[in-house]
């Protein structure tokens, strides 16, 4: 049986001022992703630097990640810093400490 993986994810700009939430089946080729779209005004992230990893979580099924990353969508800025505080306190750019 195939095992599936699935992840909804937070990045932020390098001052931590701007928050993107996404979803992926790939979290390593994503930020590569997000990393060459620095400066493409044509995506949210590209725009505003969202390249730096500060928050995932793994799914094996791809309807339930996909309704948590609309459920943190919805959320005000303040509970997603909870969120993010939750699992990485400090904030490090995780991008480095992830392996798919």
């Amino acid at each position: 049986m195939n095992q599936y993986k699935f992840y909804v994810y937070m990045t932020t700009n390098p001052q931590r001022t701007v928050l993107y939430t996404g979803m992926t089946n790939d979290l390593v080729r994503r930020m590569e992703e997000h990393s060459q779209n620095r400066d493409n005004l044509e995506t949210f992230a590209g725009k505003y630097h969202c390249h730096n990893l500060v928050y995932w979580e793994f799914y094996q099924y791809v309807n339930r990640a996909i309704a948590r990353e609309k459920e943190i969508k919805g959320w005000r800025r303040e509970k997603k810093i909870e969120l993010i505080n939750s699992f990485n306190p400090e904030w490090r750019f995780l991008n480095n400490e992830i392996q798919d």
